[in-house]
């Protein structure tokens, strides 16, 4: 197996190395005559565990790795390695066959040791810090794109190491994209602001949304956040060892059909998380495995009525041996700003 991706890499080494265009890769084997391919440029000290072995700018790495893997094998690629990388290793060697493994190491990160455990508590910790301050900012002077750079700044102070993903900041009309882009638009008097937020801290991530509303919320507006909140309290409340994915999703997304708004979420109730934002596995309803121990997901439903505004709500559950553990304590329920 070729691990190619430079976050699975540092799961199994311990040691994180962004190669950029440049090649890099872990070759495994049943042999255990590990190899990692590494461009001079990134000097690597420390043993990590298995040989290294260097080339650089004026030498093929492909053509390198070629002369290492045993013909006639199936090899596992991992994740998205470049096709001109992946292409040129398969003309090199053609007895060889190969298949996308991406599953293996995959399913290994779905669930995080204690270690791991303890790294995303503390990322999440300081999210929670972020969204009390950010909120506080939420005025009728900032546009999107400036919140986002307060946020920016906020996460430096709080010690954080970056964004795990571009920030939701999303007023009015905006919030009915999932995805929305920060944009110029300001808050005016009865907007909905959803703030989707994410910071890095120490390699893993962290993951968080609450909507909020400026000046004054109407009937409308607060029927719904109740009805997304309560959908997110009926999903986690649910999460144990054992529990089928899908069964979770059906706690949210049946409340939300029978309270008739079902044609206005149609995406997936959450996604796993821990090195990458979004990772491996999700909450869905087509999802039949199983919750297990150490796993953490988001919880986030959310109801988006194009022209008008969206609401969610989002946070992050650990499994636990005999239930869960919510990482997020900021208050789920409504609020007024600005």
């Amino acid at each position: 197996m070729l691990v190619t991706d430079p976050k699975a890499i540092f799961y199994l080494t311990d040691k994180m190395i962004h190669p950029g265009e440049r090649l890099i890769a872990l070759y495994l084997n049943t042999n255990g005559n590990h190899k990692l391919f590494i461009n001079e440029l990134f000097p690597v000290y420390e043993d990590l565990g298995v040989e290294k072995v260097w080339f650089d700018d004026t030498k093929d790495g492909v053509l390198i790795i070629s002369e290492y893997i045993e013909k006639g094998k199936t090899i596992g690629i991992d994740k998205n390695w470049p096709a001109r990388f992946l292409l040129h290793l398969m003309e090199l060697n053609t007895e060889n066959k190969y298949v996308n493994a991406s599953f293996i190491i995959d399913t290994l990160r779905m669930c995080k040791d204690e270690e791991e455990k303890d790294l995303m508590k503390n990322a999440s910790n300081i999210n929670d810090m972020a969204m009390d301050k950010l909120q506080n900012l939420l005025t009728q002077d900032l546009t999107e794109k400036e919140m986002a750079q307060r946020l920016a700044s906020i996460y430096e102070e709080l010690g954080a190491d970056g964004f795990s993903f571009p920030p939701i900041i999303a007023y009015g009309a905006n919030g009915a994209d999932p995805h929305a882009h920060c944009g110029s638009a300001k808050l005016k008097e009865g907007d909905c602001v959803i703030l989707d937020i994410g910071c890095i801290k120490d390699n893993y991530c962290s993951d968080m949304t609450r909507t909020f509303y400026c000046k004054s919320v109407d009937d409308e507006q607060a029927a719904i956040h109740d009805l997304v909140r309560t959908a997110v309290e009926k999903a986690e409340a649910v999460i144990k060892p054992g529990m089928r994915f899908c069964d979770i999703d059906a706690q949210a997304r049946d409340l939300i059909d029978e309270a008739g708004y079902s044609e206005y979420w149609r995406i997936r109730l959450g996604h796993f998380i821990g090195q990458e934002d979004h990772e491996y596995g999700d909450v869905s309803p087509i999802n039949k495995n199983v919750a297990e121990p150490g796993m953490i997901f988001s919880i986030e439903p959310g109801i988006y009525l194009e022209g008008k505004y969206g609401v969610r709500v989002e946070d992050l559950v650990l499994v636990t041996e005999d239930g869960h553990e919510l990482l997020n304590a900021v208050d789920k329920k409504y609020r007024i700003v600005g």
